[in-house]
């Protein structure tokens, strides 16, 4: 696409993203926050232009980047849009990734 892809968020990943956004402010400083902010923001303009950019993961037609080292963005191409599936904590044990 010329202006490149729509991306949604799915509710699950909505709330991950919101829970690791408590967290960092919870424990770590607003330049932590921000750091992240500016890497999602690079990253999500680069999958919106080339989706196909990533590598794929363990699962059947979905996408995974690494944001930052601790967290790993899941998605897939539905239609003219990327979906963001999970933001997973890396953290976290893998089982709990729900994608």
């Amino acid at each position: 696409m010329a202006n490149g892809y729509k991306i949604l968020w799915t509710e699950h990943a909505l709330t991950q993203l919101e829970e690791t956004v408590t967290y960092l402010q919870s424990n770590f400083s607003e330049k932590e926050l921000r750091k992240l902010a500016t890497e999602l923001d690079h990253l999500l303009l680069l999958i919106s232009k080339n989706p196909s950019l990533f590598p794929l993961s363990e699962s059947v037609n979905i996408r995974r980047v690494v944001v930052r080292r601790f967290n790993t963005l899941y998605y897939n191409v539905q239609g003219g849009a990327v979906v963001i599936l999970s933001f997973f904590s890396n953290r976290q044990s893998p089982e709990k990734k729900g994608i």
